[in-house]
Protein backbone atom coordinates (compact mmCIF):
# COMPACT_ATOMS: atom_id res chain seq x y z
CA UNK A 1 0.00 0.00 0.00
CA UNK A 2 2.92 2.65 0.82
CA UNK A 3 5.69 2.32 -1.87
CA UNK A 4 9.09 4.13 -1.16
CA UNK A 5 10.15 5.81 -4.45
CA UNK A 6 13.44 7.65 -5.26
CA UNK A 7 14.16 10.81 -6.53
CA UNK A 8 14.07 10.10 -10.31
CA UNK A 9 11.12 7.42 -9.76
CA UNK A 10 8.93 10.32 -8.71
CA UNK A 11 6.16 11.21 -11.00
CA UNK A 12 6.32 15.11 -9.58
CA UNK A 13 3.08 15.76 -11.66
CA UNK A 14 1.22 13.70 -9.20
CA UNK A 15 3.25 14.52 -6.65
CA UNK A 16 2.61 17.91 -6.90
CA UNK A 17 -0.93 17.34 -7.53
CA UNK A 18 -1.41 15.83 -4.10
CA UNK A 19 0.27 18.68 -2.55
CA UNK A 20 -1.98 21.28 -3.96
CA UNK A 21 -5.29 19.13 -2.88
CA UNK A 22 -3.70 19.05 0.58
CA UNK A 23 -5.62 19.47 3.60
CA UNK A 24 -2.38 19.68 4.84
CA UNK A 25 -0.45 21.90 2.14
CA UNK A 26 3.39 23.44 2.95
CA UNK A 27 4.83 25.46 0.41
CA UNK A 28 8.28 23.86 2.26
CA UNK A 29 7.30 20.18 0.56
CA UNK A 30 6.90 21.63 -2.99
CA UNK A 31 9.72 20.23 -5.14
CA UNK A 32 11.05 23.41 -6.18
CA UNK A 33 12.14 24.46 -2.30
CA UNK A 34 13.24 20.86 -1.52
CA UNK A 35 15.29 20.87 -4.51
CA UNK A 36 17.22 23.78 -3.65
CA UNK A 37 17.08 23.14 0.40
CA UNK A 38 18.30 18.93 -0.04
CA UNK A 39 19.97 19.88 -3.56
CA UNK A 40 17.42 17.42 -4.95
CA UNK A 41 18.51 14.63 -1.91
CA UNK A 42 15.00 13.69 -0.85
CA UNK A 43 12.45 10.88 -1.61
CA UNK A 44 9.12 9.60 -1.09
CA UNK A 45 6.78 7.66 0.66
CA UNK A 46 3.42 7.41 -1.58
CA UNK A 47 0.04 5.88 -0.47
CA UNK A 48 -1.68 4.18 -4.01
CA UNK A 49 -1.97 6.50 -6.61
CA UNK A 50 -0.49 9.70 -4.89
CA UNK A 51 -3.31 9.61 -2.55
CA UNK A 52 -1.00 11.22 0.07
CA UNK A 53 2.53 11.38 -0.30
CA UNK A 54 5.31 12.19 3.01
CA UNK A 55 8.55 13.60 0.79
CA UNK A 56 11.92 12.01 2.90
CA UNK A 57 15.15 14.42 3.10
CA UNK A 58 18.28 13.13 3.37
CA UNK A 59 21.75 13.14 3.90
CA UNK A 60 24.86 10.69 3.94
CA UNK A 61 27.48 10.26 6.78
CA UNK A 62 30.08 7.81 6.34
CA UNK A 63 28.20 5.86 3.67
CA UNK A 64 24.99 5.82 5.84
CA UNK A 65 21.36 7.45 5.00
CA UNK A 66 19.90 9.36 7.74
CA UNK A 67 16.60 11.71 7.44
CA UNK A 68 17.20 15.24 8.39
CA UNK A 69 14.97 18.51 7.77
CA UNK A 70 17.54 20.37 5.90
CA UNK A 71 18.03 23.92 6.94
CA UNK A 72 15.37 26.51 6.15
CA UNK A 73 12.80 23.80 5.94
CA UNK A 74 10.32 24.05 9.21
CA UNK A 75 7.90 21.07 8.03
CA UNK A 76 7.33 18.34 5.90
CA UNK A 77 5.29 15.20 7.15
CA UNK A 78 1.97 13.57 5.25
CA UNK A 79 -0.66 15.27 3.05
CA UNK A 80 -3.43 13.78 1.99
CA UNK A 81 -7.07 15.19 0.71
CA UNK A 82 -8.57 14.82 4.51
CA UNK A 83 -5.80 14.16 7.27
CA UNK A 84 -6.63 10.25 8.39
CA UNK A 85 -4.93 9.52 11.68
CA UNK A 86 -5.00 5.28 10.88
CA UNK A 87 -3.29 6.43 7.83
CA UNK A 88 -0.50 8.78 9.33
CA UNK A 89 0.23 6.35 11.65
CA UNK A 90 0.84 3.78 8.66
CA UNK A 91 3.07 6.08 7.16
CA UNK A 92 5.03 6.73 10.71
CA UNK A 93 5.33 2.83 11.25
CA UNK A 94 6.76 2.27 7.72
CA UNK A 95 8.92 5.53 7.85
CA UNK A 96 10.56 4.28 11.10
CA UNK A 97 10.52 1.12 10.32
CA UNK A 98 12.62 1.53 6.90
CA UNK A 99 15.06 4.80 7.86
CA UNK A 100 17.62 5.79 9.77
CA UNK A 101 15.67 9.00 11.65
CA UNK A 102 17.93 12.18 13.27
CA UNK A 103 15.20 14.69 12.75
CA UNK A 104 12.50 14.77 10.94
CA UNK A 105 9.24 17.36 11.13
CA UNK A 106 5.26 16.67 10.46
CA UNK A 107 3.17 19.70 9.21
CA UNK A 108 0.79 21.21 11.95
CA UNK A 109 -1.95 19.37 10.68
CA UNK A 110 -0.68 16.23 10.72
CA UNK A 111 -1.83 13.84 13.84
CA UNK A 112 -0.92 10.25 15.39
CA UNK A 113 -1.90 8.23 17.92
CA UNK A 114 1.57 7.74 19.42
CA UNK A 115 2.69 10.47 21.38
CA UNK A 116 5.49 12.54 19.44
CA UNK A 117 7.54 16.02 20.76
CA UNK A 118 5.91 19.22 19.72
CA UNK A 119 7.51 22.25 18.61
CA UNK A 120 6.07 25.49 17.90
CA UNK A 121 5.03 27.91 15.11
CA UNK A 122 3.09 30.78 14.35
CA UNK A 123 1.05 31.96 11.73
CA UNK A 124 -1.25 34.77 10.71
CA UNK A 125 -4.31 33.55 8.26
CA UNK A 126 -5.44 35.76 5.61
CA UNK A 127 -7.69 38.28 6.77
CA UNK A 128 -8.14 42.43 6.28
CA UNK A 129 -4.83 44.03 7.00
CA UNK A 130 -6.72 46.51 8.85
CA UNK A 131 -8.26 43.59 11.49
CA UNK A 132 -4.75 42.20 11.28
CA UNK A 133 -2.90 44.72 12.69
CA UNK A 134 -5.97 45.83 15.27
CA UNK A 135 -4.82 42.42 16.70
CA UNK A 136 -1.00 43.16 17.27
CA UNK A 137 -0.06 43.50 21.09
CA UNK A 138 0.26 47.19 22.61
CA UNK A 139 3.52 47.24 22.81
CA UNK A 140 3.81 46.14 18.99
CA UNK A 141 1.69 48.54 18.04
CA UNK A 142 3.98 51.47 20.02
CA UNK A 143 7.22 50.18 18.44
CA UNK A 144 5.53 50.70 14.96
CA UNK A 145 5.00 54.59 16.02
CA UNK A 146 8.58 55.69 14.95
CA UNK A 147 9.53 59.26 15.82
CA UNK A 148 9.12 61.82 13.27
CA UNK A 149 12.83 62.09 13.06
CA UNK A 150 13.42 58.80 12.76
CA UNK A 151 10.64 58.67 9.77
CA UNK A 152 12.21 61.60 8.03
CA UNK A 153 15.62 59.67 7.99
CA UNK A 154 14.58 56.45 7.04
CA UNK A 155 12.57 54.41 4.39
CA UNK A 156 11.94 50.79 3.42
CA UNK A 157 12.78 49.40 0.18
CA UNK A 158 13.05 45.71 -0.98
CA UNK A 159 16.68 45.20 -2.35
CA UNK A 160 18.53 42.16 -4.57
CA UNK A 161 20.33 39.80 -1.71
CA UNK A 162 23.75 41.52 -3.67
CA UNK A 163 22.62 44.68 -2.20
CA UNK A 164 22.17 43.33 1.64
CA UNK A 165 24.52 40.67 1.37
CA UNK A 166 27.29 41.99 3.04
CA UNK A 167 24.73 43.21 5.84
CA UNK A 168 23.30 39.73 5.58
CA UNK A 169 26.54 38.18 6.03
CA UNK A 170 27.63 39.94 9.40
CA UNK A 171 24.55 39.72 11.20
CA UNK A 172 23.17 36.15 10.34
CA UNK A 173 21.99 34.00 13.41
CA UNK A 174 21.45 30.39 13.87
CA UNK A 175 24.97 30.00 12.00
CA UNK A 176 27.21 27.71 14.11
CA UNK A 177 30.09 27.78 12.23
CA UNK A 178 31.31 30.10 9.01
CA UNK A 179 30.10 26.44 6.93
CA UNK A 180 26.94 27.08 8.16
CA UNK A 181 26.57 30.60 7.17
CA UNK A 182 27.96 30.24 3.51
CA UNK A 183 25.16 27.35 3.17
CA UNK A 184 22.31 29.41 4.50
CA UNK A 185 23.61 32.48 1.92
CA UNK A 186 23.97 29.81 -0.94
CA UNK A 187 20.75 28.48 -0.04
CA UNK A 188 19.26 32.23 -0.52
CA UNK A 189 20.76 32.86 -4.02
CA UNK A 190 19.19 29.78 -5.36
CA UNK A 191 15.56 31.74 -3.84
CA UNK A 192 16.25 34.63 -5.51
CA UNK A 193 17.69 32.79 -9.04
CA UNK A 194 13.81 31.17 -8.88
CA UNK A 195 12.17 34.50 -8.44
CA UNK A 196 10.81 32.83 -4.76
CA UNK A 197 13.17 35.37 -2.59
CA UNK A 198 12.41 38.77 -1.22
CA UNK A 199 14.64 40.81 1.02
CA UNK A 200 12.80 43.91 2.77
CA UNK A 201 15.11 46.44 4.03
CA UNK A 202 15.06 49.07 6.62
CA UNK A 203 17.50 51.93 6.08
CA UNK A 204 18.07 54.89 8.41
CA UNK A 205 20.09 57.44 7.05
CA UNK A 206 21.41 55.57 3.78
CA UNK A 207 22.31 52.29 5.58
CA UNK A 208 20.58 49.17 6.52
CA UNK A 209 19.87 48.53 10.06
CA UNK A 210 17.30 45.56 9.87
CA UNK A 211 16.52 42.72 6.46
CA UNK A 212 14.30 40.19 6.63
CA UNK A 213 14.05 37.40 4.16
CA UNK A 214 10.82 35.96 2.67
CA UNK A 215 10.05 32.82 0.75
CA UNK A 216 7.04 33.36 -1.80
CA UNK A 217 4.44 31.10 -3.18
CA UNK A 218 0.87 31.68 -4.57
CA UNK A 219 -0.27 31.01 -0.67
CA UNK A 220 2.34 31.78 1.91
CA UNK A 221 5.01 34.46 2.62
CA UNK A 222 7.41 32.72 4.76
CA UNK A 223 9.85 34.21 7.39
CA UNK A 224 12.76 32.72 6.66
CA UNK A 225 15.53 34.92 8.53
CA UNK A 226 15.40 38.89 10.60
CA UNK A 227 19.10 40.61 10.10
CA UNK A 228 19.20 43.53 12.60
CA UNK A 229 22.19 46.03 13.38
CA UNK A 230 22.29 45.64 17.48
CA UNK A 231 23.26 49.34 17.61
CA UNK A 232 19.76 50.27 16.76
CA UNK A 233 17.97 48.02 18.12
CA UNK A 234 15.47 50.94 19.81
CA UNK A 235 14.62 51.76 16.34
CA UNK A 236 12.28 48.96 15.98
CA UNK A 237 12.78 48.57 12.23
CA UNK A 238 12.56 44.87 12.50
CA UNK A 239 8.70 45.15 13.57
CA UNK A 240 8.44 47.87 11.10
CA UNK A 241 9.27 45.90 8.13
CA UNK A 242 7.71 42.72 9.16
CA UNK A 243 4.22 44.43 9.20
CA UNK A 244 5.03 46.06 5.76
CA UNK A 245 5.18 42.78 4.08
CA UNK A 246 2.32 41.08 6.28
CA UNK A 247 0.36 44.58 4.93
CA UNK A 248 1.07 43.44 1.41
CA UNK A 249 0.57 39.97 1.38
CA UNK A 250 -2.39 39.00 4.06
CA UNK A 251 -5.20 39.44 2.46
CA UNK A 252 -4.32 36.94 0.16
CA UNK A 253 -1.49 35.14 1.32
CA UNK A 254 -0.77 33.23 5.06
CA UNK A 255 2.29 34.76 6.59
CA UNK A 256 4.68 32.10 8.38
CA UNK A 257 6.68 33.23 11.14
CA UNK A 258 8.46 30.11 10.92
CA UNK A 259 8.62 29.79 14.99
CA UNK A 260 11.69 30.07 17.30
CA UNK A 261 12.89 28.09 20.42
CA UNK A 262 14.72 31.43 21.26
CA UNK A 263 12.30 32.76 23.86
CA UNK A 264 13.36 36.43 23.01
CA UNK A 265 12.32 35.64 19.43
CA UNK A 266 9.49 34.01 20.26
CA UNK A 267 8.04 36.97 22.49
CA UNK A 268 8.69 39.22 19.46
CA UNK A 269 7.13 36.82 16.80
CA UNK A 270 3.95 36.81 19.41
CA UNK A 271 3.48 40.47 19.75
CA UNK A 272 2.14 40.58 16.21
CA UNK A 273 -0.95 38.08 17.52
CA UNK A 274 -0.32 34.92 15.56
CA UNK A 275 -2.17 31.86 16.04
CA UNK A 276 0.48 29.19 17.53
CA UNK A 277 0.25 26.23 15.42
CA UNK A 278 2.50 23.11 16.76
CA UNK A 279 3.75 20.51 15.02
CA UNK A 280 4.94 16.86 15.85
CA UNK A 281 8.84 16.07 15.13
CA UNK A 282 10.79 13.00 15.65
CA UNK A 283 14.22 13.60 17.16
CA UNK A 284 17.14 10.99 17.73
CA UNK A 285 19.88 11.34 19.82
CA UNK A 286 23.69 10.14 18.24
CA UNK A 287 23.49 7.17 20.44
CA UNK A 288 19.61 6.24 19.51
CA UNK A 289 20.67 7.01 15.99
CA UNK A 290 23.67 5.19 16.34
CA UNK A 291 21.71 1.98 17.76
CA UNK A 292 19.04 2.39 14.86
CA UNK A 293 21.61 2.07 11.95
CA UNK A 294 23.14 -0.69 13.92
CA UNK A 295 19.72 -2.50 14.09
CA UNK A 296 18.85 -1.78 10.25
CA UNK A 297 22.45 -3.20 8.10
Amino acid sequence: MIRRLKYHEIDFRKYAECLENSEQRKYSASKEFLDITSKKQWEILVYKDYEAVMPIPYIRKMGVKMVINPKLCQQLGIFSKKDDINLNDLFLQTFEKKYNVWYYAFNDSNRFTKSLKQRQNFLIFPDRYETVRQKYSPKRKRKLRLDEDVQEDSEIREVTLNEAYSFISENIIGAKTEKDKQEFLQTFLDFEKSAALTVTAFYYKQAIINAIATYHDPKTVALLGTFNNKDFIKLSGASVIIDHVISKNIEQKIFDFEGSEVPSIEEFFRGFRPELKPYPVIISSKKELIKKILKLS
